[in-house]
């Protein structure tokens, strides 16, 4: 899951002020470094050029010899003994080098060396030897860049973390916009807190016309939830009158004994295709809104119920050499829909009675499941992975069923919290198990 945008704007910010640091830390770094060779290079050029004139003019003129500067002379023939040891060798040039220090018996530890710039010149036939200790020099510079660093950090979080407190305040808004839009019920959205009015002092403009954008939502959303709930109401009716004069009617004309035997059995066809349309229109509606259609949950018989739907379901078996019984072993009194329950079971039943042409479809009851067992045809892994997808048909040849279901009872028992699971085996049958507890 992606961070918040304030979580966002923090990394990001965080981010900038380690990259910033490392910018600002190599940057004051480089700039010692350079700073300090140049200001040796033009101290180190000076009294050269100045020993030398001072010679030109007088043969004895003196050696530089301060506490950081010291001169040696080499002239034209005469050996390098007048120069130290770790100079000799040395071609023309700047050379950084680092001096031995000898152990001193005074001492109970080894002196740390100082490092030295040695400038070698030959003028003529003399070679000069300027030696400076740089020591003070980098001792310097690197107290100054380490002030301009910590200075310049210093500087880099404060202006970070003030505009990060300045962004947090113009991100806080939408944030709580959020909040307020996540409380709401679809049906009764209260929309008086992000009126223009009633918005934080901190809000943007954009954050109004989000607002506003929002108001023109919510009130979209309720004209459709109240479409929703007259459809409701009115399919209820509706579609439940044409279904009761059709049972009526099937029903007098099978109980008139003048009815020849074939018209019989389509009558029998018509009232078992009335019974499934009604069915899937008490799914539907109950899917649609069940707090709306169909009875408030209260505690009811399991036992009843499937009872109930498995002899609806006999005339469904009456030409096919197929046996229907019911285990009870302990079916409980539970809490919930029994209308729900009803049709999930039906449709679990009539899923097994229409893929079982020999044997029997079981209905076993326990105290927290309700399973139907069919030896019917049964079903590789590969379609049982797919049984729940809607409008999923296994058996393509029979254009009557349309493969729903089977995903209409999975969405049921996940509305009102009872699994549905199935285990299958191609020709051993379908094991279909409904979850009473969580």
């Amino acid at each position: 899951m992606s961070p918040g945008l304030p979580r966002r704007i923090k990394l990001a910010f965080l981010m900038q002020a380690a990259i910033a640091s490392i910018v600002i830390t190599a940057g004051v770094l480089v700039t010692g470094l350079i700073v300090r060779d140049s200001v040796i290079s033009e101290r180190l050029d000076a009294e050269a050029d100045t020993f030398w004139a001072g010679r030109a003019a007088d043969p004895a003129y003196p050696l530089p010899k301060t506490a950081t500067l010291t001169g040696y002379i080499v002239p034209a023939g005469a050996g390098q003994r007048a120069v130290p040891e770790y100079m000799r060798g040395l071609s023309a040039g700047r050379h950084r080098v680092t001096p031995p220090v000898a152990p001193r018996p005074d001492r109970a530890f080894r002196e740390r060396s100082i490092d030295e710039v040695v400038l070698v010149e030959t003028r003529g036939a003399d070679t000069f030897y300027l030696s400076f200790e740089s020591g003070h020099i980098d001792r310097a510079i690197g107290l100054t860049g380490l002030v301009s660093l910590v200075l310049s950090l210093l500087a880099t979080y404060l202006v970070t973390w003030l505009t990060y407190r300045t962004s947090k305040r113009l991100v806080a808004p939408v944030s709580w916009l959020a909040g307020v839009v996540s409380r709401w019920d679809p049906r009764e959205s209260d929309v008086t807190a992000i009126k223009a009015g009633s918005l934080p002092r901190d809000s943007g403009v954009e954050v109004q016309q989000l607002a506003e954008a929002l108001v023109g939502l919510t009130d979209r959303v309720a004209e459709f939830v109240q479409r929703e709930r007259d459809f409701t109401r009115d399919a209820s009716h509706e579609l439940r009158t044409p279904l009761t004069v059709i049972r009526m009617a099937t029903d007098m004309l099978l109980a008139d004994p003048n009815t020849l035997p074939a018209t019989s059995r389509s009558l029998a066809r018509v009232q078992r295709a009335g019974r499934d349309m009604e069915a899937v229109i008490d799914a539907f509606l109950i899917l649609a809104r069940e707090t709306d259609v169909g009875p408030q949950d209260r505690e009811f018989d399991v036992a009843e119920v499937v009872r109930d739907q498995v002899e609806r379901m006999q005339p469904r078996l009456a030409d096919k050499p197929v046996s229907i019984e019911v285990l009870d072993e302990g079916a409980p009194a539970v809490v919930g829909s029994p209308h729900v329950l009803a049709v999930m079971v039906g449709n679990l039943l009539s899923n097994a009675a229409h893929f079982t042409h020999l044997g029997r479809i079981q209905v076993r009851m326990s105290a927290d499941q309700i399973e139907v067992i069919d030896s019917g045809i049964g079903m590789d892994p590969a379609t049982l992975a797919k049984a729940f997808t809607p409008f999923y048909r296994a058996d393509i040849a029979h254009e009557d069923r349309k493969g729903m279901g089977l995903a209409i009872t999975r969405r049921l028992g996940d509305r009102v919290g009872w699994s549905v699971n199935l285990r299958s085996q191609p020709g051993k049958g379908t094991t279909a198990t409904i979850r009473l507890v969580p």
